[in-house]
């Protein structure tokens, strides 16, 4: 179901980290409306799969200032879909709260705890109370990572490739993307092989909410591949551990919280025009400069930042 416009823009970035032959694929530039980035990726195959199912409602889990629960309740709504969210506390700045605000005015019925365990202990409960015209919610987990969502970015990972071809970037020895629930990373190491390219994941690890290591992801690229197989595709490679590489070094305290490295790289990237945030994209940023002598390049980043 289209929701954006692709193939979202590639160029070198100078300027922004010393020592390593930078490229940008800017993801802030997919989408229609208000919102962009890689929720509206996945969402482009969520929704039409919601309505194949017969689903009624979405429910989906996420911190009190989820972007993807905010996206998934209005693109949801947008195609008559109610979305029931699970939210859970995380550190509360400006952004949280106005974000906070924005879930609350969405239209979503919302239902907040304090830690993972007391959602993951809710969770049933929520889903029988939503039980609509015989139908169960679908789950979604949180930054819509299944392996149905993740399809957005194996097909990122071949528009990558078409602009390789293209001439419009040398091919990548490694793409750095935030890693918040896996979709992304794992969606990019399937369709990269898919696409016949060399080029490796790294993934920055964001969440420490629950496991996001390179089995965990690699594990989900093989559900992808089972998805895309069982519709039809064929066999299709298999991703191993082994075949892309995750790290949690620049997490910080905890989830949602910005690290001193990554405001200062947010700072930097605002003055060459580029609107990013300190919980993803600035810690991936981050990860980028301080191994920009041991990174393979080029190096390909994805700014995966999505409200605008």
């Amino acid at each position: 179901m289209p929701l954006g416009t692709g193939p979202t823009p590639v160029r070198r970035l100078d300027g922004l980290v010393d020592g390593v032959d930078l490229w940008l694929k800017d993801e802030s530039r997919f989408g229609d409306g208000a919102w962009a980035g890689n929720k509206v990726r996945k969402l482009e195959w969520i929704l039409p799969e919601a309505r194949r199912r017969g689903t009624r409602t979405l429910f989906t889990v996420g911190g009190i200032g989820t972007h993807w629960g905010l996206a998934c309740a209005l693109y949801g709504a947008d195609h008559g879909l109610r979305t029931v969210l699970g939210l859970v506390d995380q550190p509360v700045d400006d952004h949280v709260r106005q974000q906070l605000a924005r879930l609350e005015a969405s239209g979503a019925e919302l239902h907040r705890y304090r830690n993972p365990t007391r959602l993951k202990l809710a969770a049933p409960w929520l889903i029988a109370r939503n039980l609509h015209g015989g139908r169960l919610p679908w789950y979604l987990p949180a930054g819509g990572s299944n392996a149905v969502g993740s399809l957005g970015y194996v097909e990122t990972a071949l528009e990558i490739a078409a602009q390789v071809q293209a001439g419009d970037l040398p091919e990548p020895a490694t793409v750095v993307t935030a890693i918040g629930s896996g979709g992304t990373a794992a969606g990019l190491a399937l369709g990269l092989r898919l696409a016949g390219l060399r080029t490796r994941v790294f993934g920055v690890v964001v969440n420490d909410a629950f496991a996001l290591d390179a089995p965990v992801i690699a594990g989900l690229a093989r559900r992808t591949a089972g998805l895309l197989t069982d519709r039809g595709a064929g066999e299709l490679p298999r991703i191993a551990a082994e075949d892309l590489t995750t790290s949690p070094d620049w997490l910080g305290r905890t989830y949602g919280d910005p690290t001193p490295a990554s405001v200062a790289m947010v700072e930097k990237a605002t003055g060459l025009g580029l609107e990013l945030e300190p919980v993803y994209t600035g810690k991936s940023l981050a990860a980028i400069a301080d191994l920009a002598d041991t990174l393979d390049g080029p190096v390909l980043w994805l700014n995966t930042h999505g409200p605008r």
